[in-house]
């Protein structure tokens, strides 16, 4: 993390979370967390839930979210809302770039590649 209020691209080193799938921690205060999420071409995130409200956005790519067993194709320009406690999972139709926010900030994403 940059000093102050910045966070640059190469201060935030990129995790592989799963077999495909990279993140990278981006702004974050105490209410609110910012990631930004590559994921490979049939790169799958299983279902799961967390108590985080979670928003995101597909800048590129088409990623099939399934949230609460409703399926979707989103394209670029797309976004989704997946309330806290809601089970959601994701299937990389091909590489896609994705931009997440969560809120509370998720602990578990606070301190990996810092």
């Amino acid at each position: 993390m940059a000093d102050g209020y910045f966070v640059t691209s190469v201060s935030a080193g990129q995790v592989e979370m799963l077999p495909g799938i990279h993140r990278r921690t981006m702004g974050t205060t105490d209410e609110a967390m910012l990631c930004e999420f590559f994921l490979e071409r049939g790169a799958v995130v299983p279902e799961h839930s967390h108590k985080n409200d979670q928003v995101g956005y597909v800048v590129s790519g088409r990623l099939e979210m399934t949230i609460g067993g409703e399926v979707y194709v989103c394209l670029p320009g797309d976004s989704y809302a997946v309330p806290g406690g809601i089970l959601h999972s994701a299937h990389a139709l091909v590489d896609c770039v994705v931009i997440d926010s969560f809120s509370p900030p998720r602990d578990d994403y606070r301190t990996e590649a810092r």
